[in-house]
């Protein structure tokens, strides 16, 4: 086993974690009800945010970093510039989560409450991610197949 076979199967094993987290903060979020129920969420959130960076990197070493095909090959692949827009959308639908995830922790460790009530677009939110996640793995297996 090589060490390009070795960080492309932590890229998988991460996405699949990671694909996991994500749902268990949607399921988590859409059932907030007080703040003792935010620790699942926070849990799953930073899981999925472990996960995620673990799956950027390998990914980026896979394209970039001479394991693979090569640079070239990536760069001229319109489905890998498709995989590229379906992470940007991943991205922008993460801004807000990232953003009132920060600030319910902050205002936890303040003694205040957060307004719960964001719960279910935040949970939305991660559903949708899900589907776009979903979509990138579609363009990996047509890349892999020569696409």
């Amino acid at each position: 086993m090589t060490l390009s076979h070795l960080i492309a199967a932590l890229h998988l094993i991460t996405l699949g974690i990671g694909y996991g987290f994500v749902w268990m903060r949607a399921y988590q979020l859409a059932r907030v009800q007080e703040t003792r129920d935010l620790k699942a969420v926070f849990f799953a959130d930073n899981m999925y945010g472990v996960a995620s960076l673990l799956w950027i990197g390998t990914g980026l070493w896979r394209a970039f970093g001479g394991l693979e095909k090569g640079t070239e090959y990536y760069l001229a692949s319109q489905t890998f510039w498709m995989k590229m827009g379906l992470f940007a959308a991943v991205f922008a639908c993460e801004i807000y989560p990232i953003i009132v995830l920060i600030r319910w922790r902050v205002q936890l460790k303040k003694g205040l409450e957060p307004d719960l009530g964001k719960g279910r677009i935040l949970s939305r939110l991660s559903y949708a991610e899900l589907l776009l996640l979903s979509a990138m793995v579609l363009t990996a297996v047509m890349m892999a197949r020569g696409w």
